[in-house]
């Protein structure tokens, strides 16, 4: 998401090899520059950014270590608008948030993303069709719920979005749901029509939150229109569409600056697990390529039960993993959304995001293949992986379809995985993980 500025920074980074070396410090200050205007940041964000970042070093004494220090602690505070960060719920049920945003900037996708958070979280969610200005947007709202598991309320032939919006937020009252989000109508630029049936929404409505979806791929224009949002209907939030798409990564602190509102989530993929809490201290942290644990635990511990975890930890330990724990696994990394970006998350890690092609744990042709022989296995196969001789594989190899020399491939991959993860098991980084898994689901989800 952040390649293009992770790179420019080590890149500057590198410029500064002594101590009290003012050339040095300025070389470091140009390629900065350079980097921030190729990663599409605003030009003003920009120079304010340089600027405190070359009078602070020099305060702190030129150094790598200082120059660092100060470039993260900048980056945090341009990150970091007034206001909630992730979802706050409102005193009473139940939240209404409205969504707005322009046509095509993904806000009736993200609107279905943040149910599919909310209901990974326990909550009872209702999703409001309000976008009758676009064909078919409705129904595309209808299927995406319907692939999630969340409700959906629309009103076959009525075009008045205010009564759709007051009907649906009755409902929501008289049914207990937690949270009501409100899909409303998008046009392809900004024009009085949309600013003014946006308001008569939301007064009818009183929305706890508004958030303004913006496509992360329109670059500067990401930071005019939501400031024109924020001017004339009022916006608490942003949600970043398309970030996958967009490896510079600059717009969010143009956004986050210029607007004055706070970042919210980011869409990083296609599925509905594809959507991220913006938390400023975790971003700056991959901004800088250290990864975001706390992150990549929060996302596990909405798939992962932390008692399956554990036994399931004990019996890698114990040498006992096999083929059905594997496939097990399978399911649930498909939870968990892009692949690519959970490696992004990972410290050490991190740099090699960007240099990876995503798989697709559902369509890819070599999980369909693992999946296929396993499945021709018996149940005390995939219990015992010791038991596959080679008559057996034989059998395996014809039930999947394949040849017996993939079959025997996949084995040795297997146990060189089961190794491995043996090995993983004892150190202390995995107990690091269980225990901010833990602290995740004692502590909530609101921010």
């Amino acid at each position: 998401m952040f390649d293009s500025l992770t790179a420019g920074f080590k890149s500057a980074i590198s410029k500064i090899r002594f101590s009290d070396d003012d050339k040095a410090l300025k070389n470091a200050i140009e390629e900065l520059k350079k980097s921030l205007l190729k990663a599409d940041v605003h030009y003003k964000v920009a120079k304010d950014l340089l600027h405190n970042i070359e009078i602070e070093t020099k305060q702190a004494g030129i150094g790598k270590d200082n120059f660092l220090k100060v470039l993260e602690k900048n980056l945090y505070e341009i990150l970091t608008a007034p206001g909630n960060q992730g979802f706050v719920f409102s005193p009473n049920s139940p939240t209404v948030v409205l969504m707005a945003g322009l046509q095509g900037s993904g806000k009736t996708t993200t609107t279905a993303k943040l149910g599919f958070y909310l209901k990974q979280r326990n909550k009872k969610v209702l999703l409001v069709a309000c976008d009758l200005q676009r064909a078919a947007a409705v129904e595309q709202l209808k299927q995406l719920g319907a692939s999630i598991e969340v409700d959906v309320y629309a009103e076959e032939g009525n075009n008045d979005a205010i009564r759709v919006a007051k009907n649906a937020l009755e409902k929501a009252k008289k049914e207990l749901y937690d949270v009501l989000i409100v899909d409303s109508a998008g046009r392809l630029a900004i024009d009085a029509a949309l600013m003014e049936e946006l308001k008569n929404v939301k007064n009818a409505i009183t929305p706890f939150e508004t958030f303004y979806v913006a496509d992360s791929m329109s670059g500067q224009d990401a930071v005019k229109t939501a400031s024109s949002f924020n001017e004339q209907i009022g916006i608490s939030g942003v949600i970043f569409s398309k970030f996958d798409g967009d490896s510079k990564g600059g717009v969010a602190l143009g956004v986050a600056k210029i607007v004055g509102v706070p970042l919210r989530f980011i869409g990083i993929g296609e599925k509905p697990a594809d959507l991220e809490v913006f938390i400023p201290n975790r971003v700056t942290s991959r901004l800088m390529g250290l990864g975001d644990v706390e992150s990549l635990a929060e996302k596990m511990s909405t798939v992962i039960d932390e008692k399956k975890a554990k036994d399931l930890t004990s019996k890698i330990k114990k040498g006992q993993f096999n083929f059905n724990d594997f496939l097990n696994q399978v399911e649930e990394m498909k939870k968990l959304g892009s692949i690519k970006n959970l490696i992004g998350m990972m410290p050490g890690l991190s740099g090699m995001a960007s240099q990876i092609k995503d798989i697709d744990l559902d369509n890819s042709s070599e999980i369909k293949r693992v999946r296929a022989i396993v499945s021709s296995m018996t149940k005390k196969e995939r219990e015992n992986p010791d038991l596959l001789n080679n008559s057996r594989k034989r059998r395996i190899a014809h039930g999947a379809g394949i040849d017996q020399i993939e079959v025997n491939r996949f084995i040795k991959q297997f146990d060189q995985s089961a190794k491995i993860a043996k090995k993983f098991s004892s150190k202390s980084g995995m107990r690091d993980l269980m225990s901010l898994m833990s602290q995740q689901q004692k502590g909530g989800f609101a921010k």
